[in-house]
């Protein structure tokens, strides 16, 4: 299974990328340690992690402390290694998500369309982790939740509302 690990960092000079490489890795701390590594002193680390265009995985560390952890669907832990170490101790399904509001995402440009959630989707781990930057739990699962859109369009949306997508986009060669 492919995958593209982009770790997004934020320090008093504003946000740097980098790329992240996960093999070897042998548990979600070892991940971490790997965020961690990336910008030891930044006041905030995401790690976006997406898997063969199904899956979606975001690691958040604040001051390189408390880490918390999302996954757009717990099968990822069922497919891979790499999933099973990210999101297999991920307990239960992501809950709170308010249905009656109405998913928005740009990266489309189609607004007309209604979005359609996959019944297989189970989103797990959680989803208020980027809540205080401005993509609230029912924002993001409604991302994840869109017909079409791919992880990398979800961390291009993403990135695009918190300042870094030119950072992002930069690691992708676009």
């Amino acid at each position: 299974m492919s995958y593209f690990a982009a770790a997004v960092v934020r320090d008093e000079g504003g946000w740097t990328a980098a790329e992240v490489n996960l093999r070897g890795a042998i548990d979600v701390d070892e991940v971490a340690d790997r965020l961690r590594d990336v910008e030891p002193d930044a006041d905030l680390s995401l790690l976006f992690v997406e898997a063969d265009d199904a899956y979606l995985v975001v690691l958040r560390l604040d001051e390189a402390e408390n880490l918390r952890v999302f996954g757009s669907d717990s099968a990822y832990a069922e497919e891979s290694r790499l999933g099973a170490l990210l999101v297999g101790d991920l307990k239960g399904s992501v809950t709170g998500f308010d249905d009656t509001e109405e998913p928005r995402p740009s990266a489309t440009g189609d607004d007309d369309e209604q979005p359609a959630v996959d019944p297989e989707a189970d989103p797990v781990g959680d989803a208020d982790l980027l809540a205080d930057l401005g993509i609230s739990a029912q924002r993001l699962l409604a991302l994840c939740a869109h017909e079409g859109m791919l992880p990398a369009d979800v961390t291009a949306e993403v990135c695009q509302i918190l300042g870094c997508a030119d950072e992002v986009e930069e690691l992708r060669g676009v």
